[in-house]
């Protein structure tokens, strides 16, 4: 699974939590193991967190990897600080600003991924 990190961007595809009809995002990742983090810059607010928070299942591709996995918002501190670190460790050095603010305030979202099911 550690190969997941080597795109720029990942597809996530959550479960509309009013409509049911699948919903797919374009977005920053970074990866440890079988987890992908991802930062939601509108916190709460963001639609896929909050499809994630109803209906946590979702499909994650990466390149021409689909996979299947399992949202949810980060809770543990030692997490926190890790996903953190990790997506904007990624990123930052390529970006031409300052993404630290960014960092700072957006919510962490893990997605562990199953890897032994491929997603349909």
């Amino acid at each position: 699974m550690d190969d997941l990190d080597t795109e720029s961007f990942c597809y996530v595809t959550t479960v509309g939590r009013v409509t049911g009809r699948p919903h797919t995002i374009e977005i920053w990742y970074s990866s440890r193991g079988s987890t992908v983090y991802l930062l939601a810059g509108g916190r709460e607010r963001s639609d896929w967190v909050r499809n994630i928070a109803r209906h946590p299942q979702v499909r994650l591709r990466v390149a021409d990897r689909i996979l299947s996995g399992r949202g949810r918002r980060v809770a543990d501190r030692h997490e926190d600080r890790l996903a953190r670190a990790l997506v904007y460790a990624k990123y930052q050095p390529g970006y031409g600003g300052d993404l630290s603010g960014w960092r700072d305030s957006a919510l962490p979202i893990a997605i562990d991924v199953d890897d032994t099911q491929p997603a349909r």
